[in-house]
């Protein structure tokens, strides 16, 4: 094991599946104790499960991330059990693809409010836990849709873009302490928020054809990122995006 984070205490949003528990893990091979956080608790049980089968400590956390009591007792529940949290992974996230037209209030609010403003009350709730420490990582799980975007991506582009507005005002207003706010900006990845176009042959090659190494990207590989950026090595990477997209906006 890589004990570069033996003894910090990360919090990961979405976890129960894909990114979020690919991020678990890499984490704790390197040594953090992990809270996970999803509405889904039968798949968080089973991420926490690997997670623990790494020696790190691991605990569930069933809650709905834009309820901002929930986040609150979340915070309380955290706390009781680990003591500060140094690291915030918002990962959770959703994506509605429709016209504008189409679109209901609700559905909109939906979207938003689970990619943008639970990073927000996550963010009020877990930065006081950082303050005065001389540590904190906050990473925010952005997209290229945060750079570019697609036909019926309205509600996730805006989402994303304003996800990417606040890692760049928390990374100016938390640099004095000693905490680094990044974004992180995942191109096509084979996820099961993706699961529908790569199930499509001929959405799923028109996809393919668009990434220039060729394929859909390993969720490993925003796992090794991600405790990367969590590392004393990424100290100085703050404020900014990193896209891991396979080449797609180099294009």
């Amino acid at each position: 094991m890589n004990a570069d984070l033996k003894g910090r205490v990360a919090l990961i949003t979405g976890a129960s599946r894909g990114l979020g528990k690919a991020m678990a893990l890499a984490l704790a091979e390197r040594g953090a104790s992990v809270a996970l956080a999803a509405r889904d608790l039968e798949k968080l049980t089973e991420t926490a499960a690997s997670v623990r089968a790494t020696g790190a400590a691991a605990e569930v956390y069933k809650v709905d991330v834009t309820s901002e009591a929930e986040v609150l007792g979340l915070e309380k529940e955290v706390a009781a059990r680990f003591g500060k949290v140094q690291i915030l992974i918002n990962n959770a996230g959703v994506n509605l693809r429709k016209p504008i037209t189409d679109f209901t209030l609700d559905e909109w609010n939906w979207v938003i409010g689970t990619n943008l403003t639970s990073a927000f009350l996550l963010c009020r709730s877990f930065v006081p836990h950082m303050k005065g420490t001389g540590y904190g990582r906050i990473i925010n799980m952005t997209s290229i849709m945060s750079h570019v975007s697609l036909p019926g991506r309205a509600a996730y582009s805006s989402s994303k873009t304003a996800l990417l507005g606040l890692t760049r005002a928390l990374a100016m207003e938390l640099a004095p302490e000693g905490i680094t706010v990044v974004g992180i900006s995942p191109g096509p990845f084979a996820t099961e928020m993706n699961t529908v176009l790569m199930q499509n042959p001929e959405v799923n090659a028109q996809f393919i054809s668009k990434i220039p190494v060729g394929h859909w990207g390993k969720v490993e590989d925003i796992g090794s990122l991600a405790a990367f950026l969590c590392s004393s090595a990424a100290s100085f990477i703050t404020g900014t995006d990193i896209v891991i997209d396979g080449g797609w906006l180099a294009q």
